[in-house]
């Protein structure tokens, strides 16, 4: 059955993954990508699929009321799906408030044009730090919200707000929040693609504090499918864990890709530690496993095809990090 999709953030690294998977997967859906193409929104991310005549761009930000006007205007969506973000921790910590703007203001801009226009579902895409740290065990969908830097604050801020409408207006609502991703079309300011890239370039990696802080890892195709799945077997007004199983130190990773492109440990450069720095993320998957998902792709061999995408793609992200 043909599906209108607005998907808000198409050019970033999960959305335009997401982007690809959905019109392979469906033919017959029609999606408008909005974006604002900040730094690491990037046109090369959807380089392949431009011209698909099945999928339609609109340069803009989701705090623009005019133009998501404009757009509804012309179009009638089963579904919105909100990527939308800015997702780099350091950059909260030295410039909180634009994340205070797209994040929380740009949702909520989503849900009112949402709510007006009666979509079918609203899938806000969020986050594992909204929880904050754990020490032992892993967080369930049902856990207090603690966030501890202004990125993971205006997260759950928009959460929160994507359950009030739910619950007052009765809007269609889902969320998923999953655990750190990796894999191809990464803006290389973060860990893995930041690693790799350096290595490549016979620099140092820098690590925050003695390495120890703990993350699990998902491959981005296993999110998309799992975003796939609450999108179409979720029920609404419910949350859901996307979770990759895979737990690594900082430390354990940076020795991987060391290992994985014959690099040594003369490579790494410790530095100061992150302000406000969790510990450590776990989710509890089981929500989303009674859907029928579950991550198909090992650690091990992801890890390696991602590693092998940045070697052979130097063109795309060496003028990034120039």
């Amino acid at each position: 059955m043909k599906k209108n999709l607005l998907i808000s953030g198409g050019y970033g690294f999960i959305g335009s993954n997401f982007i690809r998977y959905i019109l392979n997967k469906y033919p017959d859906y029609q999606i408008v990508n909005i974006d604002k193409l900040t730094y690491c929104g990037n046109l090369e991310n959807l380089e392949d699929v431009k011209n698909n005549p099945h999928y339609t761009f609109y340069q803009g930000d989701i705090c623009d009321k005019e133009l998501l006007e404009d757009i509804f205007s012309d179009e009638k969506f089963d579904y919105i799906i909100n990527f939308a973000a800015e997702t780099h921790v350091d950059n909260s910590i030295s410039d909180p408030m634009i994340f205070t703007k797209t994040n929380i203001l740009g949702t909520h801009n989503l849900l009112e044009i949402a709510r007006k226009y009666k979509v079918e579902k609203f899938l806000q895409i969020s986050t594992d730090e909204v929880y904050g740290s754990i020490e032992k065990g892993k967080f369930k969908e049902s856990y207090h919200l603690l966030p501890n830097s202004p990125y993971s604050a205006s997260k759950a801020s928009a959460d929160l707000l994507v359950m009030s409408y739910f619950k007052t207006f009765g809007l269609p609502v889902l969320i998923t929040r999953s655990s750190n991703n990796f894999g191809q079309y990464q803006y290389p300011e973060k860990l893995i693609p930041l690693f790799i890239t350096n290595l490549l370039e016979n620099k140092k990696v820098p690590i925050y504090g003695t390495g120890d802080n703990v993350r699990d890892w998902i491959y981005v195709l296993d999110n998309c499918e799992g975003i796939d799945t609450v999108l179409h077997k979720g029920e609404v007004g419910e949350i859901y864990n996307i979770g990759g199983g895979n737990e690594r130190t900082n430390l354990g990773i940076t020795e991987m890709i060391l290992t994985e492109l014959g690099k040594g440990l003369s490579h790494v450069e410790y530095v100061e530690d992150r302000k406000g720095h969790d510990f450590r993320y776990s989710l509890n998957i089981n929500k989303i496993k009674k859907l029928g998902w579950k991550p198909k792709h090992s650690f091990k061999e992801a890890m390696a095809e991602t590693i092998k995408w940045y070697t052979q793609n130097e063109c795309w992200w060496k003028k990034l990090k120039n």
